[in-house]
């Protein structure tokens, strides 16, 4: 029993990725949506970069407090 309930369920969600990727899939004119922060036009309106780009921007800006130093 819970065998077939197993296998209508996986029946049923092969089903639903068949459906969701058809015209992604069959279509020549249809690409895969660009999901990358970066290229978003309404991340780049509101400021908001990817986590790498956000990284690379404040270790170029980075200044090193200097420790130590005897001030006698």
């Amino acid at each position: 029993m819970l065998g077939t309930y197993f296998i209508i369920i996986l029946v049923l969600v092969g089903i639903a990725f068949i459906g969701l990727g058809i015209t992604t899939f069959f279509s020549k004119k249809k690409k895969f949506p660009n999901t990358h922060i970066g290229k978003s036009e309404a991340m780049r309106e509101r400021g908001i970069s990817c986590a790498a780009t956000t990284d690379r921007k404040e270790r170029e800006s980075y200044k090193p407090i200097e420790i130590g130093k005897d001030e006698e």
